[in-house]
């Protein structure tokens, strides 16, 4: 068997995605995920012009090989546009593999080591009264876990919240929007949200907090102790993750656990963190991290250090991508939870799937492969649309530092 096509389809079913589709001599095809929210376009120009002519002729079965072709043949390394480009041919050689062997993806990783992947829900609202109605959806919805987000009293918009609770996408212009941020204001009311909402709902519910990279280390351990009392299971990106060693600052001052990961793209940018276990929950992603071959490797390496997976969800990561990550959860022995946003209607016509929700878990498809594709003429009906995600300023207008 002999890859004889790869195409890159761009489309906008909402919000942009990038795919890229393997066509081998026997027929069979693969599909994988090279979204990059907000620099789409780069992806699908290093899929086109550096790495599908490098593709046509090879043996789609060896993974690895490619896998190692693809990142030690190029000079410049790493970074999201490359890992993004080698995550997509990987994710769709683990989807042929799987058509070819007859088994869902998950078979080949060792099969099931749990009956489902329970998953957290959004709740977000301008208000801590819209939250605890936003909560308690969820809560009927089946979620066991729910990560809480609300406006910050004095500031005219929070990233985070939005208007449309289900189908939330940041990216919301063709060019940045401004919002304004204060730490001072959101270190003073998060801790009120959760007080409310463990008031509500109950010790056992299980409940996760954004910072967005917004704080400093000492500003992340002041919130983390004060969220302390309220048994957060995570406390996600609160600095920026270029700087591992601010996370041991963190991890000095509070016992709240830390998720991070999320912009990583190789296992060299956790590889510190998760060592010295300055974090509980590393949060990369199949599309962002290399394919499944490479986030595998992240997980094994988590699991030595008492790390558990919590891979990121949004809408940004396509169908594809969210089939591909169940059946990495289903598998891995560490595993913590999997972020779950639900794509809207067009987006499920373009990317028609075989993985469903039930009770606070989801399923991947049973049938051969990934249990996804990509329906080529519904894509074609949604053209690109250049869209980024905002950009925050301090109160008196400087571009938020951190």
């Amino acid at each position: 068997m002999r890859i004889v096509d790869a195409r890159v389809i761009v489309t906008c079913p909402g919000r942009n995605f990038v795919t890229l589709k393997i066509v081998t001599d026997e027929g069979v095809t693969g599909v994988g995920d090279a979204t990059l929210n907000g620099r789409e376009l780069a992806v699908a120009s290093y899929l086109r012009d550096h790495v599908v002519p490098l593709l046509i002729g090879r043996d789609p079965a060896r993974i690895e090989d490619t896998w190692q072709y693809l990142y030690q043949g190029a000079y410049w390394r790493r970074g999201p546009v490359t890992m993004s480009a080698i995550a997509a041919v990987d994710t769709a050689l683990w989807d042929i593999k799987g058509k070819v062997a007859g088994l869902p993806v998950y078979q080949l990783l060792g099969g099931r080591s749990r009956e489902g992947v329970t998953v957290y829900g959004h709740a977000n609202g301008e208000t801590v009264e819209d939250v605890l109605v936003e909560v308690a959806r969820y809560v009927d919805l089946g979620y066991r876990a729910i990560r809480v987000q609300c406006g910050v009293p004095g500031l005219p918009k929070t990233y985070g919240v939005s208007a449309d609770k289900l189908f939330y996408e940041p990216a919301d212009a063709a060019l940045p929007s401004e919002a304004t941020w204060s730490t001072a204001r959101y270190l003073a009311h998060v801790p009120t949200v959760f007080a409310r909402v463990r008031d509500e709902f109950g010790p056992t519910l299980r409940l996760l907090h954004d910072v967005h990279h917004r704080l400093s280390p000492i500003e992340a351990a002041r919130l983390g102790r004060s969220l302390e009392p309220y048994a957060l299971t995570w406390m996600e990106d609160p600095v920026p993750a270029e700087l591992p060693e601010g996370f041991r600052l963190i991890r000095q001052h509070t016992t709240t656990p830390v998720a991070v990961g999320e912009v990583f793209n190789t296992i060299w940018d956790a590889a510190q963190l998760i060592r010295e276990q300055l974090i509980d929950y590393i949060r990369t992603t199949v599309v962002h991290a290399g394919g499944i071959t490479h986030l595998r490797r992240i997980f094994d390496l988590a699991a030595l250090h008492h790390v558990r997976s919590g891979s990121h969800g949004a809408t940004d990561l396509s169908p594809v991508c969210m089939a591909a990550a169940l059946h990495v959860d289903l598998a891995i022995p560490n595993f913590g939870l999997q972020e779950y946003m639900r794509h809207t209607d067009a987006t499920d016509e373009v990317f028609p799937h075989g993985y469903h929700y039930a009770d606070g878990y989801l399923h991947p498809a049973e049938t051969p492969g990934l249990g996804v594709d990509i329906d080529e003429q519904a894509a074609a009906r949604y053209p690109y649309a250049p869209a980024y995600l905002p950009v925050n300023r301090l109160e008196d207008g400087t571009v938020h530092p951190w």
